[in-house]
């Protein structure tokens, strides 16, 4: 395989447009208000001092993720496998995170890139209370740069379109797989596994 350095890249891909480079903004202005409050799903991406990095889903009710003012957000962080890899990666690295915004039914999405910190503090999360319980902590994000992203991935993808999606049981359950990957377990079906997480919400 051909390695590619950094140079290379001007000559494979053309210069991104004028209107592409300046649509790159340092706060969350209306436009990208109105796509945060109406997103039930990101995705937070995060790096720990060893440069490891992850990607982890985050998801409630649209505008689960709270706009305190243009420059910062405030986002629950709510039951999940605790391996907290997200929370390590803030705390031992320096803090950058990015973060992907979707709506349903929308191509477009929304990136977000910024500083994160956690707080336990307790009126702060009970202001987040959702699904009947507040978080276990809060990770604020310092805004440093917000853009819309064009929608061509989502429409390859065909992401939102009825006819593109997969049933099921295509995949045995989470339970099976999980089992076969560890040897550890029990294989819940997917019915199971289900109202088990929705009690856990």
């Amino acid at each position: 395989m051909t390695r590619i350095a950094l140079e290379d890249l001007d000559r494979i891909y053309a210069q991104p447009k004028p209107r592409t480079k300046a649509k790159v903004i340092d706060h969350i202005d209306r436009h990208a208000a109105r796509f945060i409050e109406l997103s039930p799903f990101c995705i937070l991406a995060s790096a720990g001092a060893d440069g490891r990095v992850d990607a982890s889903p985050r998801g409630g009710a649209p505008g689960f993720v709270r706009i305190l003012d243009p420059k910062r957000l405030l986002m629950p962080d709510r039951p999940g496998n605790n391996l907290l890899d997200s929370l390590r990666n803030i705390l031992s690295g320096t803090g950058e995170v990015g973060m992907l915004f979707m709506i349903p039914g929308v191509d477009d999405a929304l990136r977000l890139n910024g500083r994160a910190t956690l707080s336990e503090n307790p009126a702060l999360l009970e202001s987040l209370v959702e699904f009947g319980k507040p978080p276990r902590t809060a990770i604020e994000i310092a805004v440093h740069e917000v853009y819309l992203h064009c929608p061509k991935a989502i429409m390859r993808a065909r992401l939102w379109d009825p006819a593109a999606q997969v049933e099921r049981e295509v995949l045995p359950s989470l339970g099976e797989m999980i089992r076969d990957q560890t040897g550890m377990g029990e294989a819940e079906t997917t019915a199971e596994a289900t109202a088990r997480f929705k009690e856990q919400l």
